[in-house]
């Protein structure tokens, strides 16, 4: 496993996410949605027509300054590529500083923003390109147990054609990988260690036959980022957690032993049938002396609760438009 490059700072820009919240506070390091429109000369007018739109799925521009470099990575593109288009304008982001894509996982509201988040980006930089890395797995129809009887199929991701069509250089790999000169790690299959994460249990997905279905409740396809903050330690990057956070942190952190752990940010996925495990993962999640933790999209309001209980200060939710700067 190659070492991780220490980066001076780190930003992060919420692109897109389940919720708006531009009033509650935050710590000094930390600017909503608003306030950054305003301050950057942005919105001269508060109207629904100049902020962003909350949608369920999620997109974080990460930013990783390094002396007087800096390299910028985009995490997964959202649901939906108008609502990308729109909250990227908004917020003012410039296409062309964005070197590499990685996509999480194989699931729709991550993946369904990101052609036009593909192109974009190569036009923007018609002469670098970007990479664009993703996992074989991610391909596959899935579909979910519709309440009563049957299947809701998912939206299909786009596929490695359609990726390099669009204008990317496609890495589809199951193998970690240290992308944009090392400042950033791209985990490869996380492994499935505690008893109670059992991923997304009555997923399914098509066989090789193209008609059948099977199991796939442990989407191995998903990866996380990690990155080593200078003076902090190493930060994770989780989109939706389909592995379980402690799976996720364990990995985080047996692949970098000399790196500490100091926070986390993305999808917890303990809504829905995962909210049974929510003790468990907080009590688990205690070990790690995290020291920033930015839970949003699908971490659901009741783990909410329970983290800020635990937490205090450490927790500060994430939300379309936030800035973040470690």
């Amino acid at each position: 496993m190659p070492g991780m490059i220490a980066v001076d700072r780190l930003e992060v820009l919420v692109l897109v996410d389940n919720v708006t919240d531009s009033l509650s506070t935050n710590p000094k390091n930390v600017i909503p949605e608003w306030s950054g429109l305003i301050t950057g000369g942005r919105m001269k007018m508060m109207a629904g027509t100049n902020i962003c739109c909350a949608h369920s799925g999620l997109s974080l521009l990460i930013t990783a300054h390094i002396g007087g470099e800096k390299h910028t990575l985009l995490f997964d593109a959202g649901p939906d590529g108008p609502i990308f288009s729109r909250n990227t304008g908004i917020l003012g982001v410039d296409y062309s500083e964005v070197g590499t894509v990685v996509l999480s996982h194989g699931h729709w509201d991550h993946a369904g923003g990101l052609v036009t988040a593909i192109e974009s980006i190569a036009k923007a930089r018609p002469a670098a390109g970007v990479d664009c890395y993703v996992h074989p797995g991610m391909f596959a129809q899935r579909a979910t147990p519709r309440p009563g009887a049957g299947l809701v199929e998912h939206e299909l991701v786009p596929d490695p054609k359609r990726l390099a069509d669009a204008g990317a250089r496609v890495v589809n790999t199951r193998e970690p990988q240290s992308v944009a000169g090392g400042a950033f790690h791209v985990s490869g299959e996380i492994p499935r260690l505690t008893s109670y994460e059992v991923g997304l249990p009555g997923q399914v997905r098509r066989s090789a036959d193209g008609q059948s279905w099977e199991p796939d409740p442990l989407l191995m396809d998903e990866r996380f980022i990690s990155v080593h903050i200078k003076d902090k330690g190493q930060f994770v990057f989780t989109a939706c957690s389909h592995a379980g956070l402690i799976n996720v942190l364990t990995h985080a952190r047996s692949s970098f032993p000399d790196v500490p752990l100091y926070g986390v940010m993305g999808g917890l996925h303990l809504s829905g049938i995962t909210e049974k495990i929510i003790p468990q993962t907080i009590a688990d999640l205690k070990t790690f002396d995290l020291r920033f933790l930015a839970p949003g999209h699908c971490t659901g309001w009741r783990a909410l609760h329970a983290m800020a209980q635990v937490f205090g200060e450490e927790l500060v939710p994430s939300a379309v438009g936030k800035k973040y700067t470690l």
